[in-house]
């Protein structure tokens, strides 16, 4: 189990209570964001800004990402990541929380380094590569590290209590998606097409048949999609589900993760297992985010149809249910 060594966790991190709003034009949200990199770092503070520049990493749809260049004093080029939470977020992430798991996942070496943190964002350091596309994802190379850094990822440990969160924060989600209005008409028509009653119960039958796979309970990403992996070397939402890994393509992934030093001696049945498990929990995966996507369509300030992504992620769960609900009775059969 990789342990994050105890001095990289504690208060050395500036903190500064400022925030930047992000709803402001990019010249002046920028000069802001500017003041917080002065603010954070001292050797910074008496630069004028003409010797920093700032652009868009990332338009994503829960926060903003920038790059911040800063030629020093010294002559020397830098460069940070500032990551500007979405206007709402709190409400359905706990901010307190990710910021101890990204403290301690840096320190283990996942990720960019933390170096400071604001009133509604935080600044870590610039990584300089590629991020992934799905075809990459598909490269068996390429799928065998992923696999082998996701378990060393799942074997972090962070301090905190180990009872797994899936499910609080799905029946969270769904409390609070199942009582919004919005005050646009037509976006008040389309969230009264959803029957809540019919989704609580899918949530509700989810959790008891993967309560039956016993799963073991590790520290999730939730979020791994090739975006969010970055190689050394959004426009939108269409998902093209075509694109989701075959059967041999998943097991060559299980192989590399249950076993990445030898992986061609794991278990027939082990991979039959962690098959049938991922495949299940994928459904959980599909009920999070459209249940997450209905809550940003009422609090996020970001131009982003949520609510068509509510239906996209809900539809493609009613479209896998059954067979992974069979394949998973089949396997509860056999045992």
């Amino acid at each position: 189990m990789d342990i994050a060594p105890s001095v990289a966790i504690h208060d050395s991190i500036p903190h500064h209570p400022l925030s930047v709003d992000t709803a402001l034009s990019f010249p002046v949200m920028s000069h802001r964001v500017i003041d917080v990199c002065k603010k954070l770092f001292r050797k910074w503070e008496k630069l004028d800004d003409s010797r920093f520049s700032v652009e868009t990493v990332s338009g994503g749809i829960t926060n903003l990402l920038l790059k911040v260049s800063v030629k020093e004093g010294n002559g020397d080029n830098v460069a940070v990541t500032v990551r500007l939470y979405g206007p709402n977020t709190e409400y359905v992430i706990d901010r307190k929380r990710e910021l101890q798991a990204i403290k301690y996942l840096s320190a283990a070496g996942f990720g960019a380094k933390l170096l400071g943190v604001f009133g509604n964002g935080m600044v870590q350091s610039f990584i300089n590569a590629r991020t992934l596309n799905p075809a990459d994802m598909k490269k068996p190379k390429l799928a065998a590290e992923i696999a082998k850094q996701l378990r060393r990822f799942h074997h972090v440990e962070i301090p905190g209590s180990k009872e797994p969160q899936l499910w609080v924060d799905i029946f969270k989600f769904f409390e609070k998606a199942s009582s919004l209005r919005f005050e646009a008409p037509d976006m008040q028509r389309r969230y009264e097409t959803i029957s809540f009653k019919e989704v609580h119960e899918e949530v509700t039958q989810l959790k008891e048949l993967t309560d039956r796979l016993n799963a073991p309970v590790v520290f999730s990403h939730n979020d791994l999609l090739s975006g969010n992996l970055m190689l050394d070397d959004e426009h939108g939402y269409e998902c093209d589900y075509s694109l989701y890994p075959s059967k041999d393509e998943q097991f060559h992934f299980f192989r590399h993760y249950l076993k990445p030093e030898k992986p061609y001696e794991v278990p027939e049945k082990d991979l039959k297992a962690l098959y049938i498990e991922t495949n299940t929990f994928m459904l959980a995966s599909h009920l999070y985010w459209a249940l997450w996507a209905l809550i940003q369509a009422k609090m996020s300030a970001i131009d982003f149809d949520y609510l068509g992504y509510f239906f996209l992620r809900y539809n493609q769960y009613k479209k896998e249910e059954q067979m992974c609900l069979h394949n998973l009775t089949y396997q509860s059969k056999k045992a």
